[in-house]
């Protein structure tokens, strides 16, 4: 059973940054590709990065050039570096395949003021 953990949100002014991390636990980590999605109320999950499991990215558009997405194979862990955050990043951010195959973790909050 691979169980999804995001963490590193928080409260940033526009402008800042901030590193989320997802753990995977379970097997077969190396082989997956991972994608960070956000999601504010309201509104469909939206996939904004993804990682193939042998290192090639993709960004949608409003995060290309600010956001970077990575993995570490030996830690289990896919990172999301956010920098030049903007008010409308504002959300709840989730990781997972980018066939969501998983149970949803909890997410992480990421809020930015303006």
């Amino acid at each position: 059973q691979v169980q999804l953990v995001e963490s590193g949100g928080g409260l940033v002014q526009a402008g800042g940054s901030l590193r989320l991390s997802c753990a995977f636990s379970g097997m077969f980590f190396n082989s997956n590709g991972m994608g960070w999605y956000r999601q504010v109320p309201g509104k469909q999950r939206e996939l904004v990065a993804t990682i193939t499991s042998s290192g090639g990215t993709n960004y949608v558009d409003s995060v290309k050039g600010r956001f970077t997405i990575s993995r570490d194979n030996a830690k289990n862990t896919v990172y999301l570096q956010m920098n030049s955050l903007k008010p409308e990043d504002t959300a709840v951010y989730y990781c997972n395949t980018p066939l969501p195959r998983f149970d949803w973790g909890q997410g992480t909050q990421v809020t930015v003021s303006s």
